[in-house]
């Protein structure tokens, strides 16, 4: 019989390559793509929303910041649907492979001028990441056995891969911007981002095609349960899901968000009933598990600031002149993915090096969170101290506040991915897997929300981003000083589960 996910058995004896599974480094680079294609055109989304669609006026940017905070809570939030396809009906490798050609469809719609077709595009790319995002990330725990102390290592070179694609993708589709199609750094020509992000989820798509033979089985549907005439149904439940998403990301993100926490608690609900089924020990990992949930809400509200209010504090407030040569607004996104590939492989080591002293998961994620809240230090410091007489920042904060929140993130991130594969009900890794990414995708929903105050009417200014960062700096601070405290109690909930 075939390996599927929930299978409980032992991986095939995968050949190794640097110590690790050699199909890891397949998913590592067909994940690398498609975060090529994520992040080129996520940096653009909410500059090119103002620029496009309300003449450059800074009054844009509220709605702008909102859209592009619905757009990431309705990418994330779908991988609770595909985790339960790939769970249950197709498997993970044809889940991936449907979700990589939607996503590319919807990158190359968003390239036609018209707000319509932009959401749509959208709402084309939601669909198909809501079928990928979930599944490579799974199928890299279904390549370790139970148990095996690679796992986080090998969850910490996953997340690499996500940060080399993200490094490039701001780089290289930003120069594009500003020199194909006419465009120019004071008018990029966004529709160049859309589609080299379009090409990269092509590329993408066709690495895992060829690849996918190594993986022997794993990710595969059960044997007689995954017809490609159930394929064909679920891709037709794709292309029906699309204008439901345009609806959603048309309506307000107040209301989107009482949508999006109805969900959380739904999963919350039966994840709890199979954690019951299964006994104690399943029934308070489960808990554990969620409760980490809440928190990741908190992390993602103030961490996505990156694609949207940075985005207008650096184009508006921060000082990007060296001596007449301006620093692109997009290349500030590449900064945090530089930070991750530079420091991960520096905190994996100061991990194992601890030893018996390696704090908790819990307390892993608290530092993320405080790491986070430190970034805001340094902008309420930079916007009450550092301001000159043009009313700009220096350009090291922002720089700088991104090399912190990367700290953070990989002190909570790609342990988050490890954790939900060791903590989820047997049965539902993957349904637990969409789980993590329906918190993050509340609390990518909130930043949108938050940022559009932080903007106000009238767009950004140095008050109005001191405030707003002030209040992100103590939310932050309190919850992850509330985490440190309550750690021990969820560790216990955790039964040994490092």
């Amino acid at each position: 019989m075939s390996k599927t996910a929930t299978d409980a058995t032992a991986p095939p004896n995968f050949p190794q390559m640097m110590g690790h599974p050699r199909p890891l480094w397949m998913l590592f680079m067909t994940e690398f793509w498609e975060r090529f294609a994520f992040y080129g055109m996520r940096w653009a989304l909410a500059l090119y929303i103002v620029a496009q669609f309300y003449g450059g006026d800074s009054a844009g940017e509220a709605p702008a910041s909102k859209l592009y905070g619905a757009y990431l809570a309705l990418v994330y939030a779908a991988a609770l649907f595909g985790g339960y396809v790939a769970d249950r009906i197709i498997g993970y490798q044809r889940s991936i492979l449907l979700g990589a050609v939607v996503m590319a469809a919807g990158l190359f719609l968003i390239v036609l001028p018209s707000q319509d077709m932009l959401k749509i595009g959208l709402a084309t790319i939601v669909a198909g990441n809501g079928l990928f995002k979930p599944n490579i990330s799974t199928m890299v725990g279904q390549l370790y056995p139970q148990g095996d102390g690679r796992r986080d290592s090998g969850f910490t070179l996953f997340y690499m891969g996500i940060n080399a694609g993200a490094l490039v993708a701001p780089v290289l589709t930003g120069w594009l911007a500003e020199h194909m199609f006419g465009g120019s750094p004071q008018m990029p020509a966004y529709k160049a981002v859309f589609i080299a992000s379009g090409i990269g989820m092509l590329v993408s798509l066709v690495w895992f095609w060829f690849g996918r033979a190594q993986l022997q089985g794993i990710g595969r549907p059960q044997e007689g349960s995954g017809s490609m005439q159930k394929v064909l149904y679920v891709a037709l439940g794709v292309l029906a899901a699309i204008p439901l998403i345009y609806l959603l990301l048309a309506i307000d993100a107040n209301q989107l968000q009482w949508l999006l926490s109805a969900l959380f608690v739904a999963l919350c609900v039966l994840i709890l009933r199979e954690g019951f089924r299964e006994g104690t020990v399943p029934r308070d990992k489960a808990v554990a598990m969620l409760i980490i949930f809440v928190f990741n809400v908190l992390f993602w509200m103030f961490f996505e600031q990156a694609g949207s209010s940075f985005n207008f504090l650096a184009q508006n407030i921060v000082n990007r002149d060296f001596g007449g040569w301006i620093f692109p607004v997009g290349w500030f996104q590449s900064v945090n993915s530089l930070a991750i590939i530079t420091l991960a492989p520096v905190i994996a080591w100061i991990w194992v090096k601890m030893g018996r002293a390696n704090p908790s998961i819990p307390r892993k994620f608290g530092l993320g969170i405080m790491f986070n809240g430190f970034a805001f230090l340094l902008l309420m410091f930079a916007l009450s101290s550092l301001v000159s007489d043009a009313g700009k920042i220096p350009f090291w904060t922002l720089f700088m506040v991104y090399v912190i929140q990367s700290v953070g993130e990989l002190c909570l991130s790609p342990i988050g991915l490890s954790m939900v594969t060791k903590l989820a009900p047997v049965r539902l890794v993957g349904f637990g897997m969409g789980g993590w990414f329906l918190s993050t995708a509340i609390g990518n929903n909130l930043s949108g929300i938050f940022a559009g105050h932080v903007s106000g009417e009238g767009g950004m200014t140095t008050a109005s981003a001191l405030s707003g960062y002030t209040f992100g700096f103590w939310v932050l601070l309190g919850a992850g000083a509330l985490l440190f405290l309550v750690a021990p109690l969820i560790q216990k909930l955790m039964h040994g589960v490092k």
